[in-house]
């Protein structure tokens, strides 16, 4: 199986001035948790990792010694550019291809491997986890317009996973609308193509805010503990 990480994140809402996936995480970067669920993950064998060029050295530093197969590609201005640009990396054999942001550095190897599975059934994938939380959808001046039923809400992840022929197309009518999309099952829900959920757990949270970090640096305790 083929997999894209997008590790060009910004370091904005973290307050960070560089890339947050270089930011330490229990003595380690965020990006080195998350290679070692992919390293740890049985379905993967080529990967991609999709980031701007001033942090090549770095993150290319953190795969030196690890036995997989890892390429570098300079990614775009835009997440919807830089995965364009990670599908045109795949070797010319990838048939599937599973996107995961490497700031979701909990992700377990068994959800990526479930991922694997079930996309080479023929189907399109996201994980994801059911919404808990009361949610509110506001207008412009935060007053509230409805409640929506938690039932049938989910909370998107990653790993998402398709056809790479496919979705090599939606991509290309997405250029073609000139559409912006922030993630891939945006784009099939635009074009009217079948996406299910897979489930998973709540700790796959991505890494965005200090906040984040804390949580998964209990986590990572935890499971250290275990």
């Amino acid at each position: 199986m083929h997999l894209l990480i997008a590790a060009a994140g910004s370091g904005r809402r973290m307050g960070a001035n560089g890339n947050k996936l270089l930011l330490p995480l229990a003595g380690r970067s965020v990006l080195d948790w998350t290679l070692d669920a992919v390293m740890a993950a049985k379905s993967i064998e080529w990967v991609g990792i999709i980031g701007q060029p001033v942090d090549k050295l770095e993150i290319m530093k953190l795969v030196l010694d690890r036995p997989k197969h890892f390429v570098w590609i300079n990614g775009g201005d835009t997440r919807q550019e830089s995965v364009q640009r990670g599908l045109a990396a795949l070797p010319d054999n990838a048939e599937y291809v599973l996107i995961h942001d490497g700031a979701r550095c909990l992700v377990e190897p068994e959800l990526i491997d479930r991922c694997s599975m079930a996309i080479t059934s023929g189907e399109a994938i996201i994980a994801a986890t059911p919404v808990t939380d009361t949610i509110k959808r506001v207008d412009s001046e935060r007053l509230i317009l409805e409640t929506p039923k938690r039932e049938g809400l989910w909370a998107a992840q990653t790993p998402q996973g398709f056809s790479v022929a496919q979705l090599k197309q939606g991509h290309e009518k997405a250029s073609l609308h000139d559409w912006c999309v922030t993630d891939d099952a945006s784009l099939y829900e635009l074009l009217g193509w079948p996406v299910r959920i897979l489930e998973s757990g709540p700790a796959n949270i991505k890494v965005t805010t200090p906040f984040d970090l804390i949580v998964a640096e209990a986590v990572l305790a935890v499971r250290s503990a275990h």
